[in-house]
């Protein structure tokens, strides 16, 4: 893989993982129809790269939150073994409780797994499926500002938005895009829900590379190409954290019908270029 591929697959990552338009499926149309060497079988570890990138993202771009949850879930350890109640749950351990409950529904993909990975080759489905991303953002445009938080969320609420991120896992469903709008369409607060998208994915990016870390090995890693590596996780990271920022900017005007035609455009020529290939 060139210097150039990695860069410009770290380019698609980063920036498809968080506005709502789907890495995996821009990375499937790069790899099938564009003929772009990628992630697959041969490139398994460049893909766990990637997502570490945009992890990475997240991670610098909501440091304060992650900071306060950390400093929660030890003050929470300590008031179950000395027995010490609050009268009010602090608003970063009850965010704590939203992401533990809103990770559950991902184990049901567990059992279909193969399944799931095997439409990352599939153009027709991932053609579709933007255009189904594109309708949800359509239709999140059109919802009354909510304004529910983490101190006012449910933990029902937290399962849906799981639900949409266990659908997204489909290529060519945006991950960011399923969860915002589906905590949009529960009346989260805009900011809030973008907030809970990101921070959600972190337990979900690193439980998939946990899972894809032995399919890694088991494919090899070619030592040569560690400085190709490094160049498509610092474009994954950088556009990534630049993209969170907009998305932030976005939400707060509640304009995502941008997206939405950028999706049913891409759909539709993925969906043409499928045919005509």
């Amino acid at each position: 893989m060139s210097l150039f591929s990695s860069l410009l697959l770290g380019l698609i990552q980063g920036i498809a993982e968080f506005l709502p338009v789907s890495s995996s499926g821009h990375l499937s149309i790069a790899q099938n129809l564009l003929g772009i060497q990628a992630v697959g079988e041969e490139h398994v570890f460049f893909d766990v790269l990637l997502h570490l990138g945009t992890l990475a993202a997240v991670f610098v771009a909501y440091w304060s939150d992650i900071v306060d949850m950390v400093r929660e879930f030890f003050s929470a350890i300590g008031d179950l073994i000395h027995h010490r109640t609050t009268p009010h749950t602090p608003p970063a351990r009850r965010m704590i409780l939203l992401i533990v409950v809103g990770t559950l529904p991902l184990f049901v993909i567990l059992p279909i797994k193969k399944a799931v990975e095997g439409l990352y080759y599939n153009t027709a489905f991932i053609g579709c499926a933007l255009l189904v991303t594109g309708v949800l953002l359509f239709l999140s445009d059109r919802v009354k500002r909510g304004r529910k938080t983490e101190k006012t969320a449910t933990m029902a609420d937290a399962v849906l938005v799981g639900v949409g991120q266990a659908i997204a896992t489909c290529p060519g469903i945006s991950r960011s895009g399923m969860t915002i709008c589906a905590g949009t369409f529960l009346g989260f607060d805009r900011r809030f829900a973008v907030r809970f998208s990101f921070l959600l994915s972190i337990p979900a990016v690193l439980g998939a590379n946990i899972l894809d870390m032995a399919d890694a090995v088991q494919a090899g890693i070619d030592w040569s190409q560690v400085p190709v590596y490094l160049v498509g996780i610092a474009a994954a990271a950088v556009s990534g954290y630049l993209c969170i920022r907009l998305i932030r900017m976005i939400a707060d005007k509640g304009r995502f019908g941008f997206f939405a035609y950028y999706c049913w455009a891409a759909g539709a020529i993925t969906l043409l270029l499928t045919i005509l290939h």
